[in-house]
């Protein structure tokens, strides 16, 4: 399968500019409360403020590139007695679950839209580990710059299977319109209010694509272990690139 889409003139010619003076400005109007989280974060949880994950971009040439994604620090680094880094839920502190349930750790996602890597609207980028257990037809979806918000997140988040959000995002790319992208912005003002879907529910982050698949079956256990070998390997690529 071809991964390549048409896009039309508004995708290709006028998002772009409309990322550029959208993030601008936030940034601008918002300085402040940067300030203050990264304060907050640095008092509560120490350094680094940033988190940073590899996450997979638009594809170029038929392959995803790989881009570097920011939010603020929501979880400690807690470990146990060998030294192994404790479960989520133990490493989340109520401070850092108000910036997720608010969305406030992904306001350093901004500056991702400035430089270029992602729009304000477009599918959100997932995990390298979740992109390798994706058909060629999800995978689709990263035909589109990814977003900071996208139709999948105002249709329920994380508390939607793996298969409903990937399609929403396949909904998403048949038609990047500019009306459309308003009604997301719109929605997900509500959505963020609301405090909905954070997580799947029974974790306090949701399931990777690939332990969803492993936990309902769909994949063996040595095609899981191969494809997360490959998540790894593609993220060392990323880095020795940097």
């Amino acid at each position: 399968m071809r991964l390549e889409r048409k896009m039309g003139f508004y995708e290709k010619y006028i998002k772009r500019l409309l990322d550029v003076v959208c993030s601008l400005l936030f940034i601008i109007v918002f300085c402040w409360l940067y300030a203050i989280i990264a304060l907050i974060v640095r008092i509560k949880m120490g350094s680094p403020v940033l988190f940073k994950q590899p996450r997979p971009g638009i594809i170029k040439n038929g392959k995803e590139t790989i881009i570097n994604m920011y939010k603020f620090r929501s979880m400690t680094d807690k470990r146990d007695e060998n030294g192994n880094l404790l479960p989520d839920d133990q490493r989340l502190p109520k401070f850092g679950a108000m910036l997720r349930s608010t969305s406030l750790d992904e306001l350093p996602e901004v500056f991702s839209i400035l430089k270029g890597d992602m729009s304000v609207i477009g599918p959100r980028p997932q995990l390298v580990r979740d992109m390798v257990f994706m058909s060629d037809g999800q995978r689709m979806r990263h035909t589109a710059k990814p977003g900071l918000t996208g139709l999948a997140q105002v249709k329920g988040r994380n508390a939607i299977t793996w298969e409903e959000k990937l399609e929403w995002d396949l909904k998403y790319i048949e038609k990047v319109s500019f009306l459309g992208d308003v009604k997301i912005l719109v929605e997900t003002v509500f959505a963020v209010f609301k405090r909905s879907g954070i997580t799947d529910g029974e974790n306090a982050t949701a399931l990777d694509y690939g332990d969803a698949l492993l936990k309902t079956g769909k994949v063996s256990k040595p095609q899981y272990d191969a494809l997360q070998a490959y998540a790894r390997d593609l993220i060392k690529e990323h880095e020795g690139r940097r």
